[in-house]
């Protein structure tokens, strides 16, 4: 599991208040939404807005791939990381 991982567990808990979860309770391949970690469209959008304040990182919620970018915490690591070092 990478740091990216730990740290993208840890924004999500911080800006959704999921005061009962733990870095470790959040599996890094379980789906975000529906029937894993069951965020909604909501949480999304709080959730990408917190990646953009944390990583510099915009998520275009009109692009094809975004479902692919939020289907879990790897799939959204590896995108954040993609990004960065794109703008170097």
């Amino acid at each position: 599991m990478s740091n990216m991982e730990n740290e993208l567990k840890q924004l999500i808990i911080d800006c959704l208040d999921l005061e009962d979860l733990s870095v470790d309770d959040i599996n890094s391949e379980e789906a975000l939404f529906n029937e894993g970690l069951g965020l909604d469209s909501i949480d999304a959008l709080e959730l990408g807005l917190a990646i953009r304040k944390k990583y510099d990182v915009r998520i275009d919620a009109d692009k094809d791939d975004v479902v692919n970018i939020f289907a879990s915490v790897t799939a959204l690591a590896q995108f954040i990381e993609s990004e960065q070092t794109g703008k170097v």
